[in-house]
């Protein structure tokens, strides 16, 4: 399996990753990348992530018979269209999006006979900065990689899919796109939205960044995915709302016994419920499924 060319739509950290892993594992003979900014295209090329810059989506696309598209999912729709005429029947057309049933809408609007190249795929991986400085051709080693294939898919592209992630190391798992969404409401996006709050509920407190300031380790880890990028998170929460929100009920639900219990002092309840948490978090093992949050 080796592709001619990879066109790269969203020349940042996942898709810069994604080149730079292909080039690693010689799978790819050239790279050329689109990103809307003039600036990370040069930065892309400078780098050797990207061998040549297009000036458009479209003519990224033109020839290419890989194509990722990398980019904010509330920005897919018009990804999609731009490229969509210029696409190669043969092409395997892949995405990074987090969140899935809204990506594949705008695949379905957008696409038209060129739907059955569109695999979406999610990898489960990231880091706190964004930027193609930030690149890494491990990135995806040894994370897992949801695929929600559509129904327009042969078993071929699906294949080729699965077997192009796993090349570069990942663990590829399949989904519908609504199971994705569940999912990774519950997973990502909720921890995400709770590390947003917990740090604002802190910050906006008269003493807030005297109580930061003597934060451990504890903190730090539990907080850490409250740097995530705000735009990409913003895009994320919005699409997967009903999703997020679901699973930000029962969150209050549960926070709702641990504050009933310590209101009433019932200490045996209290253990009991801090018990089953930490019983379950003890048994869970990183890569034992489809539970990670780093994205």
């Amino acid at each position: 399996m080796k592709f001619e060319k990879l066109a790269l739509i969203g020349c940042g950290l996942m898709g810069g990753s994604f080149a730079l892993a292909l080039k690693q594992a010689q799978l790819v003979r050239h790279v050329t990348g689109f990103s809307a900014s003039e600036a990370t295209r040069q930065k892309a090329f400078a780098l050797g992530v990207i061998d040549s810059i297009a000036e458009s989506a479209a003519q990224a696309v033109q020839g290419a018979d890989l194509v990722l598209v990398a980019v904010p999912v509330r920005a897919a729709h018009l990804t999609f269209a731009a490229i969509a005429p210029a696409l190669s029947p043969n092409a395997l057309l892949m995405d990074v999006g987090s969140t899935k049933a809204d990506v594949v809408a705008a695949a379905r609007a957008t696409l038209g006979e060129r739907l059955p190249c569109f695999v979406p795929a999610h990898p489960i991986a990231g880091k706190e900065v964004a930027g193609v400085e930030h690149a890494d051709a491990d990135l995806y080693q040894n994370r897992q990689l949801i695929l929600t294939p559509l129904p327009s898919n042969g078993l071929r592209k699906i294949a080729q899919a699965h077997d192009v992630w796993e090349a570069i190391g990942s663990q590829v798992i399949t989904l519908t796109p609504e199971l994705h969404d569940a999912t990774f409401a519950a997973v990502s996006h909720l921890p995400h939205l709770v590390a947003f709050a917990l740090i604002n509920a802190i910050a906006q407190q008269p003493k807030g960044a005297d109580y930061l300031s003597m934060a451990g380790p504890g903190f730090r880890d539990f907080s850490r995915i409250a740097a995530s990028d705000p735009a990409v998170w913003r895009d994320i929460l919005l699409a997967n709302r009903q999703q997020v929100l679901h699973q930000s009920a029962l969150m209050r639900k549960a926070l709702d016994d641990l504050e009933t219990a310590m209101t009433e002092g019932q200490a045996d309840t209290l253990e009991q419920l801090i018990a089953q948490a930490s019983h379950t978090r003890a048994q869970w093992r990183l890569g034992s499924g489809v539970a990670d949050a780093d994205s």
